[in-house]
């Protein structure tokens, strides 16, 4: 799977959730800039 069709089911997932990026960073123990990073096709690590 690639890195746009992995941002796409996290912002997917995150979405039906109601979650805002700050949330799910939150959860994962991750900055909101990460969750955007990985949403938007960067780096997934």
């Amino acid at each position: 799977m690639d890195k746009k069709r992995t941002g796409e089911l996290i912002k997917n997932a995150r979405m039906r959730k109601n979650y805002t990026q700050t949330e799910l960073g939150d959860l994962v123990g991750v900055s909101n800039k990460a969750v955007s990073r990985w949403e938007n096709g960067g780096s997934l690590s």
